[in-house]
């Protein structure tokens, strides 16, 4: 998984995180499965945004955090554990949700993952992902101004790659949309090149005229930056 240094992770944090009010759709699709006394992995957990979301939304729930980078878990202020997607530090049968918010493009081996979260879930449990696949690019409004991030999506697992390469069923799959910003100015200000796969990709002089179309729709353009990302849920094969 992608390692992130506290540059990196202090950016991730003004350009990446979303409010809990823009992120509502999200607490309402994953309200059935986070259930009161489910225990929750998040792994990957980043800066800790899903850690306080879920927190708020589900106080029922147990959550243990998993995150790589150890200056993404200083930036975050919260007790996470030290692994990854392919070594995941809590015991066999443990959990009944395993989260995954746009981290499954960063998974150097999807097989080795499968057979970690199979180990990790307990009967019954499942896999939910956030993410964006590289079959299904429509719902991310940065694309307009930023075109060649589009080329980015290439190193992204498609959903069938996922499913497969993991080694579980899928059980559901929606766009789901989300407020990223109150307004496109508000986007705008947010923007980092260092704290975005897709914007990583661009060189220096795409992303400048990138952001000089960002900046000049801004001037103009009114109300909220709405974008979607996919819930992706997955069941051990054979489950009901």
């Amino acid at each position: 998984m992608t390692r992130y240094d506290a540059v990196e992770a202090a950016s991730y944090r003004v350009a990446r995180e979303i409010s809990l009010t823009g992120l509502s759709s999200w607490r309402d699709v994953l309200t059935p499965y986070f259930l009161p006394g489910r225990a929750v992995l998040d792994l990957g957990a980043g800066t800790g945004l899903f850690v306080r979301a879920f927190a708020e939304w589900f106080p029922d729930v147990s959550v243990v955090a998993v995150e790589p980078s150890a200056d993404m878990r200083a930036a975050s202020g919260l007790p996470m554990l030290a692994g990854d997607a392919c070594s995941v530090p809590v015991p066999d049968a443990s959990v009944d949700v395993v989260w995954m918010s746009t981290v499954v493009h960063h998974v150097r081996d999807l097989a080795v993952c499968g057979v970690e979260l199979r180990r990790v879930l307990r009967p019954g449990g499942v896999v939910v992902l956030r993410s964006l696949f590289r079959d299904r690019p429509d719902g991310i409004g940065l694309f307009r101004f930023f075109p060649e991030a589009t080329r980015a999506l290439s190193s992204f697992p498609s959903v069938d790659e996922v499913v497969s390469g993991l080694g579980f069923e899928l059980d559901r799959l929606e766009a789901v949309p989300q407020v990223t910003a109150l307004s496109l100015a508000e986007k705008a200000s947010t923007v980092r090149w260092e704290a975005d796969t897709l914007l990583r990709s661009l060189s220096a002089e795409e992303f400048a005229r990138g952001r000089e179309r960002l900046d000049a729709a801004a001037l103009v353009e009114s109300g909220p930056v709405v974008d979607h990302l996919d819930l992706l849920v997955l069941k051990t094969v054979g489950a009901v």
